[in-house]
């Protein structure tokens, strides 16, 4: 009989989740199915596991609901592995081990929106250029689903805008990189026209709810979408940086422009300067629709 607390605990949730989750290799199996790799061959060849531990623990996760396995060739059968409600609800387990392996593990162990450039985080964000961004949809603020990438596109990540100052999280100023999220969708609006002028898209992302985010482009007039990422979706499939704050994982400030294949072709992390990364943008967008 199990020790009460232990492994096992029927009434501990924490034991009873690490019966599913509480292997490494699972762990990982579900943080890259989570970034897009959805085939048996795909995810061995990431993982570097045999096919005999990668099967049983895709095994387990099906079992536990977790994933969907879905069919994808007739002959010879094969299958992907696709996130169940049940497994996207995992994503803010993903994202706050991240985040908590940023911060104690390969940080110095303080709240910052923002990093060193030389920092293994800058490091892993910037290794994103040439990658695939997966097909998934995030709200916007009429509450429809939207593709974030559309054509040649320029995603800005910020941790949260709002449209009075009493609104922000308490201490949000004290936080290094936090501040700034206003200017910079102010200076996307009315540089917009250039954007659009070599045809690209501008879309802001940040984890608000997309009440707030409504909001607050009402207020400042924004033609252009901002993106609810409240369920962690793009963050866990990019492995993009986060802080909490205010009883809410947010988004680190970074900017992608990505290519109509989906294919990431320049990250900016950090982000300094507001106005000079607006301007970066703009150039790898008119040199990428040239």
């Amino acid at each position: 009989m199990p020790r009460r607390g232990g492994p096992g605990d029927d009434n501990c949730a924490i034991a009873q989740s690490l019966d599913v989750v509480g292997d490494a290799w699972t762990l990982l199996v579900l943080r890259d199915v989570a970034r897009g790799l959805h085939r048996f061959d795909q995810l061995q060849h990431e993982l570097g596991l045999s096919r005999k531990v990668l099967t049983e623990r895709l095994h387990l996760l099906v079992d536990a609901e977790v994933l969907a396995r879905e069919p994808y060739q007739d002959r010879p059968p094969r299958y992907e592995y696709r996130l169940t409600p049940r497994g996207r609800a995992l994503l803010p387990v993903l994202v706050a081990l991240q985040d908590w392996g940023d911060t104690w593990l390969l940080g110095p162990g303080e709240v910052t929106a923002t990093t060193a450039e030389t920092s293994r985080e800058a490091e892993r964000v910037h290794a994103l250029t040439g990658t695939r961004v997966p097909e998934l949809l995030l709200t916007d603020t009429t509450g429809q689903p939207r593709d974030p990438v559309a054509g040649p596109t320029v995603l800005y990540c910020f941790p949260g805008a709002f449209v009075r100052p009493e609104s922000y999280p308490p201490g949000w100023g004290a936080v290094p990189g936090a501040a700034g999220c206003t200017l910079e969708s102010r200076t996307y609006q009315a540089r917009l026209a250039e954007f659009a002028a070599v045809g690209a898209t501008v879309h802001g992302v940040s984890t608000q709810r997309t009440d707030e985010q409504r909001a607050f482009a009402e207020a400042e007039g924004l033609d252009f979408p901002l993106l609810s990422d409240a369920g962690l979706e793009l963050t866990a499939a990019l492995r993009l940086p986060t802080i909490r704050a205010g009883g809410t994982t947010r988004l680190k400030r970074l900017t992608l422009v990505i290519g109509p294949d989906r294919v990431i072709r320049s990250v900016r992390y950090p982000i300094p300067d507001i106005l000079e990364s607006v301007d970066d943008a703009l150039l790898t967008a008119r040199e990428l629709t040239r």
